[in-house]
């Protein structure tokens, strides 16, 4: 009996992940994957307005996602940050990368004369790395000698 009980949890715990295993692997339903899309593409859309970007740019950005539903997201963001008077914000991050696209880092050869633990470093952008303090307008005003 128990063993009987085990074997039913086992089972009907496989065919609960069945959604998300023929999803990793692709294998999901059209109409359940246009709609999933749809909605990400409204939520997409919605996004690019209340950030400030063109609806143009939405579509180059997120090429993969449907332009109707980004369209939809969009004006209906328009319309209610117009009702309620929303002003736009900035982004903070790049936008994202089509899926399945590679997501591989370079390797950034060090410099001839460099330590090995300056290779070391390859996510901390190379601007970072050899940037020298900039003197704000205030200051150079302040240094320059009349």
């Amino acid at each position: 009996m128990l063993k009987r009980a085990f074997l039913i949890s086992i089972a009907i715990l496989a065919l609960a992940g069945c959604d998300q295993i023929n999803q990793k692997l692709g294998l999901e339903d059209p109409v359940a994957k246009e709609a999933r899309l749809e909605a990400e593409a409204k939520a997409v859309g919605s996004a690019c307005r209340h950030s400030g970007r063109a609806i143009e740019d939405c579509y180059a950005i997120y090429g993969w996602l449907p332009k109707a539903g980004i369209y939809a997201g969009w004006r209906e963001m328009d319309e209610y940050m117009r009702e309620n008077k929303i002003e736009t914000i900035t982004p903070q991050l790049p936008p994202a990368e089509p899926p399945g696209a590679a997501k591989k880092k370079k390797k950034v050869a060090a410099p001839e004369g460099a330590a090995e633990g300056d290779a070391a470093k390859v996510g901390e952008p190379a601007a970072a790395k050899t940037a020298e303090p900039v003197a704000s307008k205030d200051t150079e005003k302040s240094s320059a000698k009349p």
